[in-house]
């Protein structure tokens, strides 16, 4: 292993969270059981999990799951894009005006603006204010698209909604009141199955155009993928809690 390799790994997986934490819970255990203190057991179980799940390889196996289910068209037939919020900053300073996108959102935003370039089709901005120190999604993402060179005239903000069901609901009346009959919907690929579903309950027949992928569609064997990282634990989180928003849509 490569000296730069090593020292990488090293203060990846003993010095910076999560595998700070990992380590710690590690020797604790190695105590215990040298000690023959009870829980020692339940602890190297819960020590084996948090390793997993922080774990590139397994949260790259979970996104993928959900990343796969959708392809991006060969061709783009529809009359309007809709794309997803997924956060912001309320006051950064930005080029035109204050506030960003995140970066899922900021990746969406940005394939609706290439999409909008190829068909000159109108978008919709779909994203309210979440929460009192976050933006106000939709308009943001109105004066980016701005600087990006769209017409004012072709962007149409929903600035209402706080969730995926919101931005189904509010989107549903825009498109209506406005007469589109085939929406392009942009989101996350991971992101884009619940959309789908969530769209269908307002009666909505989407074609999905997903994006912002957290991993390589082909699966390629690296060491490193066994390494504790924080990104690797949020893509776990990620896809934990895009399941669990599936069943909720199947069953409520």
């Amino acid at each position: 292993m490569p000296v730069l390799v090593l020292i990488k790994f090293l203060y990846i997986t003993f010095l910076l969270p999560p595998g700070l934490f990992i380590a710690a819970l590690a020797f604790v255990c190695g105590r215990m059981y040298y000690r023959h203190q009870r829980g020692a057991g339940l602890l190297a179980l819960i020590t084996a999990l948090l390793y997993l799940i922080s774990t590139p390889l397994v949260g790259d196996i979970l996104i993928r799951s959900l990343e796969s289910r959708y392809q991006p068209p060969a061709a783009i037939t529809g009359d309007v894009i809709v794309t997803l919020g997924g956060g912001a900053t309320a006051d950064t300073p930005n080029v035109h005006g204050q506030g960003h996108l995140m970066g899922s959102a900021a990746n969406r935003l940005l394939t609706a603006a290439q999409l909008y370039r190829l068909t000159g089709k109108p978008v919709i901005v779909s994203g309210g204010q979440v929460f009192a120190n976050t933006g106000k999604e939709a308009e943001i993402a109105r004066h980016i698209l701005q600087g990006l060179g769209v017409a004012d005239d072709n962007i149409i903000v929903e600035g209402q909604s706080l969730n995926t069901t919101d931005n189904a609901k509010f989107t549903q009346k825009i498109i209506a009141e406005r007469g589109f009959t085939s929406p392009v919907l942009v989101t996350s690929a991971f992101h884009m199955e619940r959309s789908v579903q969530q769209f269908a309950k307002y009666n909505m027949e989407v074609t999905p155009y997903p994006t912002d992928y957290q991993t390589n569609t082909r699966f390629i064997f690296e060491w490193h993928l066994l390494w504790p990282r924080a990104d690797a634990f949020y893509n776990t989180q990620l896809a934990v809690k895009e399941y669990l928003g599936l069943m909720a849509v199947r069953w409520f």
